[in-house]
């Protein structure tokens, strides 16, 4: 009985040890983008988090928690010695929260994801070998590491894509605004009030029906696009200033933009001396438009463009509880699905093929995750709210938005995907939209570099923690 109490006492502080490192390196995901733009202050930032993922965390966070629980190795391996697994799954938990809180201190953006599905896997092979991995759940898992991030910035380079043509590149950028803003607030509403009560309250013991839920989704989302309607009909326009901050006025730069993609458009159709020709005038072109642009400070210096972004702010700070509730409902799982696996395997001597996940579970992991965010969470979020490209209210929303609704997708069918990947991939998709040079790829290729020894470090870290604690516990 003495040893069950110090096996529960121990797991369930490296669970909350997990979910605090979680909370202070992957606080990034969900906000480092607003505070990059501006749109939110580091302490607006938190406390806004912090409710959301912790709601995130208890009303979704099951679905990935059960993948994580029993998915990646095959438990049978361990009936006749449970305590084997039960070491093996406190010393993922340990050797991962250690090298999380060292990337957390060097400002590192790793995924936390990778790193505690490698240090499954490295204890799995140690143990049983190859044959004890689940291979083809691994492959999934590794599949939409690849995916995600793909999806996410196809998202985000979409839909901002569609914001510079229809906003930036309009002729009357701020009249254009006020027209769009509430049928985004709407589509933000709806999905967000969609993810959250389909099928994500089944840890309240509440099941609605999707025709319902999509009901309910509905009547938010038009309530939202009503309230939105009404504020930004007050907004006055502002005036527009026509003398130029250098030789070129920002309405030039959108007429060249235009001719940009027409050019772009004979290019991918014509042939032989035709096509190089019109590669020439082309690459001349856009030469001149990011000359122009840096003159003007294209959307930068303009009342039009402060305007502008002055009113995607609000939507940013939407866009960031949508994210920071999709990180909750997603990255929970790392913490707390293997301590629900030991904790069962305690309770009931034996290794079981399902085990439930209490909602008091699910709640200490959004804890955990909240905490880390409130007091380690600022030191990472530089790096994807500055280091990767230059955002603005505009960019963080298609950010945001891109990378939220792949996350809860990937959470409603149960994959443990990497919300680091999926941001980058958002920012990446962002960056692209204005073209290669807006991105730095120094940082970029430092964060993929960091991705790669995530796996290795917290896999090595497990096997050296589960060796010792086999030696304490089984003398």
């Amino acid at each position: 009985m003495e040893i069950e109490l110090i096996l529960k006492f121990l797991v369930l502080a490296v669970g909350f040890y997990m979910a605090w490192n979680i909370g202070a390196n992957d606080v990034s995901n969900a906000m480092g983008t607003s505070v990059g733009s501006g749109a939110l202050t580091l302490r607006r930032a938190v406390c806004i988090a912090a409710v959301l993922e912790f709601c995130g965390a208890f009303f979704v966070g099951a679905n990935v928690s059960e993948t994580m629980q029993r998915g990646l190795i095959d438990t049978s391996m361990f009936l006749t010695e449970p305590i084997i697994l039960i070491l093996g799954m406190c010393a993922s938990l340990l050797g991962t929260s250690i090298w999380l809180q060292i990337a957390s201190y060097f400002g590192w953006p790793v995924s936390t994801t990778h790193a505690i599905v490698g240090a499954i896997l490295g204890f799995g092979l140690i143990i049983g070998g190859v044959d004890v991995i689940q291979w083809g759940e691994v492959g999934s898992i590794a599949l939409s590491w690849v995916i995600s991030p793909l999806i996410s910035g196809i998202i985000s380079y979409i839909i901002f894509s569609l914001l510079q043509r229809n906003i930036l590149f309009a002729m009357n950028p701020s009249e254009a605004t006020k027209k769009l803003v509430p049928f985004l607030v709407f589509i933000v509403i709806g999905t967000f009030t969609l993810s959250l009560i389909f099928n994500g309250l089944q840890n309240l013991n509440l099941s609605i029906s999707f025709p319902h839920a999509l009901g309910i989704a509905l009547i938010a989302a038009l309530a939202g696009y009503a309230i939105a309607f009404l504020i930004v009909r007050r907004i006055p326009l502002p005036e527009i200033d026509t003398r130029p901050p250098s030789r070129y006025l920002p309405q030039t730069v959108v007429s060249l933009e235009k001719a940009i993609k027409h050019l772009q458009r004979v290019h991918v159709v014509s042939f032989d001396e035709t096509h190089e020709r019109v590669g020439k005038v082309l690459s001349e072109v856009k030469s001149l438009s990011y000359q122009m642009r840096q003159e003007t400070s294209f959307s930068e210096r303009t009342s039009e463009y402060r305007s502008v972004e002055k009113m995607f702010v609000y939507l940013q700070i939407m866009s960031a509880c949508f994210v920071a509730f999709a990180h909750g409902a997603n990255d929970v799982a790392n913490a707390i699905g293997p301590v629900a696996a030991v904790l069962d395997i305690i309770k009931n001597g034996v290794i079981s093929d399902v085990a439930m996940i209490p909602s008091w579970l699910l709640a200490f992991g959004g804890l955990g995750i909240v905490v880390g965010l409130a007091t380690w969470g600022w030191r990472v979020i530089e790096t994807i709210g500055k280091k990767i490209t230059e955002l603005t209210p505009t960019r963080g929303f298609c950010a945001e938005f891109g990378a939220a609704t792949t996350i809860l997708i990937a959470s409603k069918l149960g994959l443990p995907i990497s919300t680091t990947h999926c941001l980058v991939g958002a920012v990446l998709g962002v960056g692209l939209a204005r073209g290669m040079r807006a991105l730095n790829l120094n940082m970029i290729r430092d964060i993929v570099l960091s991705w790669i020894i995530t796996i290795p470090a917290s896999a090595a870290m497990t096997v050296i923690l589960f060796y010792a604690m086999r030696s304490i516990f089984l003398k």
